[in-house]
């Protein structure tokens, strides 16, 4: 099975939390539920672009409400996403996007909801991305990904032609693993929404928005999209994942070592030894003393996640799956490694240190006894 076929429902990321065993799930859901009220927040106090929504009470499409009815018929041919946001965080969200409004109601109807428990959320869509971004801002700097594509790529870790560019701010010097001036001048109009130079304006958002700044800049995790049609959106802030996710050591080495087997991007933080385990769609358990090698970790994988001694992955990025999830089970985990898939074999012992991000045979203790 193609792995790419298991992100076709679009889990979304408080689904992925709240399989690891978050402590406060629901907190977590509505701070998901909610980010285009504070992006909204955002939009009045300083002018941040956002894709907003256009709602109605799902009870609106079941009974096909006038209001609705109007929106249809001068917006049915538009490409949308479909957001069905519950009102109480204990149900899941669902979404579907690049389809037309007229045809997402097909979708809808197969959800089989009670429109009672959701708000229906109509945003706009753009089949042709030029740039998406996901990044932190928190009080070492700013830190996350780029790439000139869809933001899906991004968030599921399947690059579709380049992979992205990693970058860092340290509120002076913007740091980019590329010097492609269109990537620098990108990401330098995203940062610049998020500095807000009146202390009485920070002051009156981090009132309304209870969260904080560091120096000029607004704290918090986020989402950018640009597109021709529709220019730069914000698509998420959530506070929640800022706070959760620290700055790694982005640009950790000036060359690969050569001991190593390969290199990748660094996860989460962490050192182990252990036996090379190839896993597929078929596999159903692992031992905690093999280390996870995949293309790309899913929700599908959690089970294996947390018996495994680590996790390398092929694709994936700062902020993908198999890093985010790693992260919270405070495995070692390193991604984007490209080839670690097919430059290991199921036996092999290594050493996985995710601190620098490199992988390297390494001597079994039986090896090690054999020896003496």
């Amino acid at each position: 099975m193609d792995i790419t076929q298991l992100y076709k429902n679009q889990v979304d990321l408080s689904a992925w939390f709240e399989a690891t065993g978050y402590a406060d799930i629901e907190k977590f859901r509505k701070e998901d539920n909610d980010k285009r009220e504070r992006l909204a927040i955002l939009h009045d106090f300083i002018g941040i672009p956002f894709d907003k929504q256009t709602r109605f009470d799902a009870e609106d499409i079941a009974s096909a409400s006038p209001e609705f009815t109007q929106f249809l018929a001068e917006n049915g041919t538009k490409l949308c996403a479909l957001r069905l946001v519950p009102k109480n965080p204990k149900l899941p969200k669902l979404r579907m996007r690049g389809k037309t409004v007229r045809d997402v109601l097909t979708w809808y109807q197969e959800q089989h909801i009670d429109p009672k428990d959701y708000w229906a959320d109509f945003v706009p869509h753009s089949d042709i991305t030029q740039w998406s971004t996901i990044f932190v801002v928190n009080d070492k700097g700013i830190f996350g990904e780029v790439i000139a594509g869809g933001h899906h790529q991004l968030t599921q870790g399947f690059y579709e032609d380049q992979p992205p560019h990693l970058f860092s701010f340290d509120f002076t010097t913007l740091r980019v693993d590329d010097e492609n001036p269109e990537v620098r001048t990108h990401l330098e109009e995203v940062i610049s929404w998020l500095r807000v130079e009146n202390s009485e304006l920070r002051a009156k958002l981090t009132q309304s928005l209870q969260t904080e700044f560091h120096g000029e800049y607004l704290k918090g995790y986020f989402e950018t999209v640009f597109s021709e049609a529709y220019g730069l959106w914000f698509i998420d802030y959530n506070r929640i994942l800022g706070d959760l996710l620290d700055l790694p050591a982005l640009f950790p080495l000036t060359h690969t070592p050569s001991e190593s087997i390969l290199h990748g991007v660094i996860a989460s933080v962490g050192e182990t030894k252990g036996y090379v385990r190839i896993v597929d769609s078929n596999t159903a358990t692992i031992n905690s003393n093999e280390i996870m090698v995949c293309q790309m970790t899913t929700p599908a994988h959690l089970p294996l996640m947390k018996q495994a001694a680590g996790i390398i992955t092929d694709c994936g990025g700062l902020l993908s799956h198999a890093a985010i999830v790693s992260r919270e089970l405070r495995k070692p985990c390193v991604v984007a490694t490209g080839c670690a898939t097919s430059a290991l074999k199921n036996g092999d012992y290594i050493l996985l240190d995710a601190t620098h991000g490199t992988v390297t045979r390494s001597k079994s203790k039986a090896e090690e006894s054999a020896e003496t």
